[in-house]
């Protein structure tokens, strides 16, 4: 028989009761009702970093913006700032522990924020956790504020944080393309359409391809970006104001701007912009097409890799892992494979999105809080996907150049660049004749008196045939920003946090 451990506790009353919370927690009893009622996702707020340190952002800002209006006295002010500074930093992470799934709005994710906050601000000032009669959790560390404006800026502002994070891997994985089509500049192949032979081109021509779609990725989520700049912060409850003291709303957007970083600006009417929500149906668009478009490219390498002996076979990606429990030898393709699963993730999480943001009713949407969950989980998986295809596919590709040589000496795909001198109806003879026979064009060409070998030469040089010179090489032409992962992620890397 073991002795049961004692853990002391402190009491807390809220509406509807008491109750005992752990007398080392920084939550209290919102926080202990919403751990009860939502026991679904088992996964915290915390597993989105960016998320607690944008709330951490916004409570600050408020505070800020109370003790300049008069509104909250400086020791009580201080404080909070203070504790939202340490968690803005790192700290007390792991406190913010109510379920991504919620109802009520997200109220219970800004009630563990203000009970953390206000906790962690009592222990500063020398108080007792729980000491409520000194900073109240709603009397101060939420003053002139709601959860209706607090919960959805807390979300733009996140985002725009991992965003960065994002984009910098986006660049990155551009880049790694680039390199590939450098490399493979010299390198011809045939091109397909419809997965049949088309015309030649060259294998970094293709991996270039890859690289300008990325990068154009890039530049429509920064777009994306810039639609969240819009805040409803002074709004309160519905948009009116209720409660927010004269002068609040244009002190908390010039703190939260100098906090952030960001360019925020207040939303134009209130009332509309608390309940609207269609920024977060544009801004998961913009990751579902980004995504969809990696899963492409997945998928086109698995199929130039596919093989060895018996596909495509004209690149090798690195061999990760073994391929099969029966096969002995074979490899898989798992990180393209894992890639296109993630894109198949973030699209469904746009299609929660689209139905969250329609399902809001009158003055508010009570469904914030997947639509948060959904868009943080995306940009999470997305900036893991890229990193994995970088680091452990894209870099180690090789290409098969003797296998493609091969194929280019037997294809029927340069007689399109003889069809103009030939004309069409005997190229298109000559083709069928080649197929038939197995005989390269260039020999059949020859040899029927079509053309001399001089004049076929000059026809076939590669630079005609590709659009590009022999010598060419893919230009880098974007500077890979130094990509910063998530804290659960790669942990040898720093995490980006905003600075003041």
């Amino acid at each position: 028989m073991t002795d049961s451990v004692f853990t002391p506790t402190r009491t807390e009353t809220d509406s509807i009761g008491s109750l005992e919370i752990p007398a080392a927690a920084y939550w209290g009893v919102h926080t202990a009702r919403a751990m009860e009622n939502f026991p679904i996702a088992r996964r915290p707020v915390s597993v989105y970093p960016d998320f607690v340190r944008a709330f951490a952002c916004v409570k600050q800002a408020a505070a800020r913006a109370n003790l300049e209006i008069g509104a909250l006295d400086e020791q009580r002010a201080n404080l909070i700032d203070a504790a939202c500074e340490e968690i803005k930093g790192g700290r007390l992470h792991d406190e913010f522990t109510v379920g991504v799934i919620q109802g009520g709005a997200g109220t219970s994710t800004n009630m563990n924020a203000n009970e953390v906050i206000t906790n962690r601000a009592l222990e500063i000032g020398g108080h007792a956790k729980g000491d409520y009669s000194f900073i109240n959790p709603n009397d101060h560390t939420n003053h002139s504020q709601s959860t209706n404006d607090t919960y959805p800026t807390a979300i733009k502002i996140a985002l725009a944080f991992s965003l960065q994070n994002l984009l910098g891997e986006l660049t990155l994985l551009a880049d790694a393309f680039a390199a590939k089509g450098r490399e493979f500049s010299h390198i011809i192949k045939v091109g397909r359409t419809q997965l049949q032979d088309a015309v030649p081109m060259t294998l970094g021509q293709e991996f270039n391809a890859f690289a300008t779609t990325l990068r154009e990725d890039v530049q429509r989520l920064e777009e994306a970006v810039a639609l969240l700049g819009e805040v409803n912060m002074g709004a309160t409850a519905i948009g009116t104001a209720i409660n927010a003291p004269v002068g609040y709303k244009e002190a908390v957007i010039k703190h939260l701007r100098t906090i952030t970083g960001l360019e925020l600006v207040s939303a134009g009417d209130l009332v509309e912009s608390t309940s609207d929500t269609g920024v977060f149906i544009t801004f998961s668009g913009a990751l579902k097409r980004s995504a969809l478009k990696m899963s492409k490219i997945a998928n086109d390498l698995r199929l130039l890799s596919s093989g060895p002996q018996a596909g495509f076979g004209e690149i090798n990606l690195p061999a990760r892992q073994a391929g099969s429990s029966i096969m002995p030898g074979k490899v898989n393709p798992v990180i393209p494979e894992a890639v296109s699963q993630v894109a198949y993730s973030v699209a469904g999480a746009d299609v929660t999105v689209s139905m969250a943001v329609e399902a809001g009713q009158l003055q508010l949407n009570a469904f914030e809080p997947i639509i948060a969950h959904s868009l943080f989980q995306s940009i999470t998986w997305l900036e893991r996907a890229c990193q994995t295809f970088r680091v452990n596919c894209v870099n180690g590709i090789t290409a098969n150049e003797a296998a493609l040589e091969d194929t280019v000496a037997r294809s029927v795909t340069v007689i399109t660049a003889l069809a103009p001198v030939i004309g069409y109806a005997p190229a298109a003879q000559l083709a069928k004749q080649a197929l038939a026979t197995n005989e390269p064009i260039a020999d059949l060409v020859v040899a029927q008196g079509l053309l001399d070998p001089a004049q076929l030469e000059e026809i076939l040089k590669p630079e005609r045939l590709t659009g590009l010179p022999a010598d060419h090489g893919v230009e880098n032409t974007t500077e890979g920003a130094e990509a910063v992962p998530r804290d659960e992620m790669t942990s040898e890397l720093p995490v980006v946090s905003s600075t003041e």
